[in-house]
């Protein structure tokens, strides 16, 4: 018993002093699924996330949003929140708490907030190392096999901040390659009802010029601003049959079906925020995404946002906490969290 003890001791020893040498060697991400149901999770409000899968019956969440401290800053924090910077720890318990349900997160940077006002770490940070030492750091410290770059308003025209965050994705990709670490990138971009516009196209074209192996791009299958009274479940369908040949160009090694499996969507669940209600997802829409969905093999489904699902008001539009539309709580994760899986 006392020789069981001491060899117990000195492997307890040898794994402490691996976590002080080398803090990623600890870990080991665990993938998501290779189809999996993923709606956006609002980290500014108190929700949260093992709570809201118990209650929805979700399993996996994007956390939005890391954004930096300000303009010029390389320091990540949830929405950009100076008591919440990401050394601070924010949601472990309640990520181990979600894992222990079988769930798990992707965590998005960026958003429309923090795009259009400097704060997105790749238009802030203006060393690309850096931004992908701070990558690193989130990878780490919750332990995370994919993150998501939610690249739309002025982002999309900063070609220096896109030209960094490709070079940084580059280096973390290369870093969890040398450390046997499964990741995942998404690129969530603005699209039209026919594609991606060019600035999107651009994003992806600058990441194979930096060498990023594109993994998943996830278009927001909504706002399109375009005054077109469209069904929107067609509307999805279109736009991604659209970016499915325009990844196809920029991936011309891959077949049509291999492409398909580098493709996600992200719907607005209800009412979005366009002007006149022209734009309204219902869950039939929904419904019919994740039908074409699963016939071509798709990444991921996703909506905004987790705390939107319900029918608390409706005639609203664009509420963060509602949908909208009259409709049953947690209605639209009933309808799509089935598409995850193998």
């Amino acid at each position: 018993m006392t020789r069981i003890r001491s060899i117990a001791a000195t492997f307890g020893f040898l794994a402490t002093l691996l976590v002080l040498v080398n803090p990623a060697a600890a870990f080991a991400a665990t993938p998501m699924p290779r189809h999996v149901f993923s709606p956006y999770f609002e980290s500014w409000t108190s929700d949260k996330l093992a709570a809201t899968a118990t209650q929805s019956g979700a399993r996996y969440f994007t956390m939005a949003f890391l954004e930096t401290l300000g303009r010029n800053s390389c320091t990540l924090a949830w929405n950009g929140d100076s008591g919440r910077k990401v050394a601070d720890g924010d949601y472990l318990n309640d990520l181990d708490n979600l894992r222990s349900k079988g769930g798990d997160v992707t965590i998005s940077f960026g958003g429309w907030s923090a795009d259009q006002h400097g704060r997105e770490i790749g238009d802030s940070c203006k060393d690309a190392s850096r931004v992908a030492q701070a990558y690193e750091q989130v990878v780490t410290m919750y332990d995370v096999s994919r993150l998501d770059m939610d690249i739309e308003g002025r982002s999309l025209g900063r070609t220096n901040g896109i030209d960094r965050r490709n070079k940084a994705i580059k280096l973390l990709q290369d870093w969890a390659s040398a450390h046997n670490r499964p990741l995942t990138i998404s690129y969530t971009l603005p699209t039209s009802r026919d594609g991606l516009e060019s600035d999107g196209m651009a994003v992806l074209q600058n990441a194979i010029d930096n060498g990023v192996h594109i993994d998943v791009v996830q278009p927001m299958v909504f706002d399109y601003y375009d005054g077109v009274d469209q069904d929107m479940g067609d509307s999805a369908i279109s736009a991604l049959k659209g970016v499915h040949s325009q990844l196809a160009t920029l991936l011309p090694s891959k077949s049509g079906a291999q492409v398909w499996k580098h493709l996600g969507a992200t719907l607005m669940i209800g009412r979005d925020d366009y002007p006149t209600d022209i734009e309204t997802t219902t869950v039939s829409d929904a419904k019919q995404v994740r039908s074409f969905a699963e016939s071509k093999g798709m990444a991921v489904l996703s909506f905004w946002a987790i705390q939107r699902d319900n029918g608390g008001c409706p005639g609203n539009p664009g509420s963060d906490d509602c949908s909208g539309i009259a409709q049953r709580h947690w209605a639209f994760t009933r309808a799509l969290k089935g598409f995850t899986g193998p």
